[in-house]
């Protein structure tokens, strides 16, 4: 017969995540605590700041003008870091080193210096409106969304790239090769060999990119305009502004739900490289 069920005791190095544990909760989660029951508990148990969202004519047009440009956004780092993350893919070791300072350059920049670089190559008389003259055309990107965009995609662009480096790094080549010694076009084995391998790094850069454009504050405020306003310039205001600190708690978990509901679905469209794992794949793999 079996002896007696010998007591465990938990092993000590668990004890070294207590205080990882206690940081990620004073941090983290007890904020968010909060903000909840802010959202549903001011004054009493109601839904109404959650309602509320869905019936303000402004909220819903600030949503909706916020995931619109989190999708520009998203379309423009993606047509922009595909072919560059498969070119660092192509060429030598050097290279492929010049190409990744240059793409991480946003991340070494100021936010500040970066968006008044951008106030001056946007605004009348700068670069980009002298050149449109040029062909006739009189527009102003400063001040509008089509200006935020624009600066967004290249602060945002290496969230998209290191990504789908890591992603296409790891695909083999010969694949393509037996493709075409198979027969097929270039282009149908690129579709139907090389896409596919790709496609937990192109998920996880969209994703990437999407959620982080949803909360952009310092860019929107001082390229946009008030009356185009994204939702974290709505945040602010009716916190800093307005005082409404419950119909700000309930816009943010809002937000805060969308981020979560994408990155699982993010996660079923990888399969069994999420976007978390490709992000610490990125972190983690060798560069040259």
């Amino acid at each position: 017969m079996p002896g007696p069920a010998r007591r465990r005791t938990p092993s000590p190095q668990w004890l070294l995540l207590v205080p990882a544990f206690a940081l990620i909760t004073v941090i983290l989660l007890v904020p968010l605590g909060q903000s909840l029951v802010r959202s549903a508990g001011s004054p009493d148990w109601t839904i109404q700041h959650y309602q509320t969202l869905f019936t303000d004519g402004v909220t819903l047009r600030v949503l909706a003008r916020t995931a619109m440009t989190a999708a520009m956004v998203t379309v423009i780092a993606f047509l922009l870091g595909y072919p560059y993350a498969y070119l660092m893919t192509r060429v030598g070791p050097r290279l492929r080193g010049v190409l990744l300072v240059i793409v991480l350059i946003p991340f070494w920049t100021s936010v500040m210096a970066r968006n008044f670089a951008w106030i001056i190559i946007l605004q009348r008389n700068g670069p980009v409106h002298s050149f449109l003259e040029q062909f006739g055309l009189d527009i102003v990107l400063y001040g509008t969304v089509g200006g935020v965009t624009i600066a967004m995609s290249q602060v945002l662009l290496p969230f998209m790239v290191l990504p789908l480096f890591s992603a296409l790094s790891g695909i083999d080549r010969r694949l393509l090769l037996a493709a075409r010694g198979l027969g097929s076009h270039p282009l149908r084995a690129f579709w139907k060999v090389y896409w596919p391998l790709s496609r937990g790094g192109v998920v996880a850069g969209l994703i990437l990119v999407f959620t982080l454009s949803l909360g952009f504050y310092v860019t929107p405020a001082l390229l946009g305009s008030p009356q185009q306003s994204l939702v974290a310039q709505l945040l602010g205001q009716r916190t800093t502004q307005l005082l409404d600190f419950a119909g700000a708690s309930a816009l943010g978990m809002l937000v805060l739900v969308v981020t979560l509901v994408l990155v699982a679905w993010a996660n079923r469209l990888g399969g069994t490289i999420s976007a978390i794992g490709v992000v610490a794949a990125t972190r983690t793999k060798d560069q040259p």
